[in-house]
């Protein structure tokens, strides 16, 4: 069986380099080139490859926020990171968004190969280093749960998870009792600590965190 591959990464040499790669196996084509998280989350539905190779950092649209943005509206795409960071918030991210796998660049192609392949047919593939940081992580004590984005206040914290619900300033304001101002005020701080680009990016990040969960309806007895 061919399996149906698309790949997102903003750098022309990466993409090049990918395509030689799939290039020298008949059980792999090529099916779509993406440079930004949006492309990727286009390609995903569009094209529906088997997997999409996709890279962290990409305009418009980060890598992890793209990853979930498939899982939601395209889930049988098997994302595939292959990125240059093995931090652990950027591996765990990936993974808390869906991914099936995670290469560090600089993988040999028989790795790419082998981890495609692995996760179009549904297993998850971490390469050595990152293999080595998910057991570690899962063979260490559990720490007490921090709260969500901890950069963040209070009552920020409050705002965005209402901005997850998928509320408007208007009706934050009235729920908290607060002004549209103040709110939009506390809006913009939550973008700038954030890094993101606007509200629909901010909602990702905070429904990926557990934010955004609609209060349960009164119990009619």
């Amino acid at each position: 069986m061919t399996v149906r591959v698309a790949v997102a990464d903003d750098h022309p040499v990466v993409r090049d380099g990918l395509r030689a790669v799939l290039a020298t196996t008949s059980t792999m084509d090529l099916v779509a080139e993406a440079t930004t998280g949006w492309e990727a989350v286009r390609a995903a539905v569009v094209e529906k490859p088997d997997v999409l190779v996709m890279d962290l950092r990409m305009p418009d649209l980060d890598g992890v926020s793209a990853t979930a943005e498939i899982a939601r509206t395209a889930p049988d795409v098997a994302v595939l990171v292959l990125s240059m960071f093995d931090d652990d918030e950027s591996v765990f991210a990936a993974m808390r968004a869906g991914a099936r796998g995670y290469l560090v660049k600089g993988a040999s192609k028989t790795e790419i190969v082998r981890a495609i392949t692995a996760v179009a047919a549904g297993e998850a593939i971490f390469g050595p280093g990152v293999a080595r940081r998910v057991l570690r992580y899962f063979a260490a004590p559990p720490k007490p749960a921090e709260p969500a984005f901890p950069e963040l206040s209070v009552r920020e914290r409050e705002v965005l998870d209402l901005i997850a619900t998928g509320m408007s300033n208007t009706a934050i304001a009235t729920r908290l009792s607060l002004s549209v101002k103040t709110v939009g005020n506390h809006t913009s701080a939550i973008f700038g600590k954030l890094q993101v680009a606007g509200r629909a990016e901010a909602i990702i990040r905070a429904r990926n965190a557990g934010l955004g969960n609609p209060p349960a309806p009164p119990d009619p007895r």
